[in-house]
C-alpha cells in the first residue's frame, strides 16, 4: 500500500522582509511564507545631503516624511539633534519611527496615502513651503497636488531604491507587494500563474500589478507593511 502523500500546504511569496514570527504564525496556518525581497534600499551619505539635511535642521519647518527609509536616512544624518519641525508622514511604520526620534508632539498630522496626506497638509497648515525627504523613485502625487496649490516643495533625496532581480521557480498561491518598484523587479525575470493571488500594499502598487497580469488583485485595507501579511493569512483561513 503506498504511503499517503502530505497535504500540500498553500504557498506564499512575500517580497520584502518580515519578522520571524510571521513566517511561524503562517506555518501554523499550514501556509509556507517564503520570503524574496525584490528591491533593496539604501541611504544616500554624501557631503551634499548631509548638507541638505544640515540646512534644513536648522528651519523652522513643514516637513514631509512617506516611508520609514527616509526617516532612517535623516535621523542617522542629524545624530541626536531634533530639530523645530512639523512632520506630516503616512505608514505606520514611519509614524512608530518619527515618534521614537522626535517625540509624538512633533507630529502634526498622518494620512493613509499620498493624496490624502497633501490635502492635510493642505487644510492644516497650508505654508508657503514644505520640505520633503524622499527617495529617488518617489511617487508624483503629494508634491504635484502641493505645487498645483502653490506650496513650494524642497525635496531632498535621502536613499535610493535599487532592483533585486530574482528568477522564481514556485508557483505560489499568492505573491504579496508592497511599492511598484518591487512589482517592477520582479516582472523582470518572473510570470505569474493564473491562479495566482496578488496582494497590493495601495492602488498605485495595485496599478503597477495590472501592467503586467490580469491576476486577481487585493488591495490592503490599511497602510501596514504588516498588515498585508496578516490580510494575506486571514484570506486563505477563511477561503480554504
Amino acid at each position: 500500500m503506498p504511503f499517503a502523500m502530505p497535504e500540500h500546504k498553500l504557498q506564499i511569496l512575500c517580497t520584502r522582509p518580515v519578522d520571524e514570527s510571521r513566517i511561524e504564525e503562517a506555518n501554523q496556518k499550514d501556509i509556507l511564507l517564503d520570503v524574496l525581497p525584490f528591491i533593496e534600499t539604501e541611504a544616500i551619505q554624501t557631503i551634499e545631503v548631509q548638507q541638505e539635511i544640515e540646512w534644513a535642521s536648522v528651519q523652522e519647518a513643514v516637513v514631509v516624511f512617506t516611508s520609514m527609509n527616509a526617516v532612517e536616512a535623516v535621523t542617522e544624518m542629524l545624530d541626536g539633534h531634533i530639530p523645530e519641525w512639523r512632520i506630516f508622514c503616512m505608514g505606520f511604520k514611519t509614524k512608530e519611527l518619527i515618534t521614537t526620534y522626535f517625540g509624538a508632539e512633533a507630529i502634526a498630522g498622518t494620512a493613509d496615502n499620498a493624496d490624502e496626506l497633501a490635502n492635510e497638509i493642505i487644510e492644516q497648515e497650508d505654508p508657503e513651503e514644505v520640505i520633503f525627504f524622499c527617495g529617488n523613485q518617489r511617487r508624483d502625487e503629494l508634491p504635484g497636488k502641493l505645487e498645483k496649490h502653490r506650496i513650494t516643495v524642497n525635496e531632498i533625496v535621502v536613499y535610493e531604491t535599487l532592483a533585486v532581480e530574482h528568477s522564481v521557480e514556485k508557483e505560489y498561491d499568492a505573491v504579496l507587494f508592497f511599492s511598484p518598484s518591487a512589482v517592477e523587479s520582479f516582472f523582470k525575470k518572473n510570470k505569474l500563474i493564473a491562479r495566482t493571488i496578488v496582494f497590493a500594499i495601495g492602488n498605485t502598487t495595485a496599478k503597477t500589478v495590472a501592467k503586467f497580469c490580469s491576476n486577481k488583485v487585493i488591495i490592503s485595507k490599511l497602510p501596514g507593511k504588516d498588515e498585508l501579511v496578516t490580510q494575506a493569512l486571514d484570506y486563505f483561513s477563511k477561503n480554504h
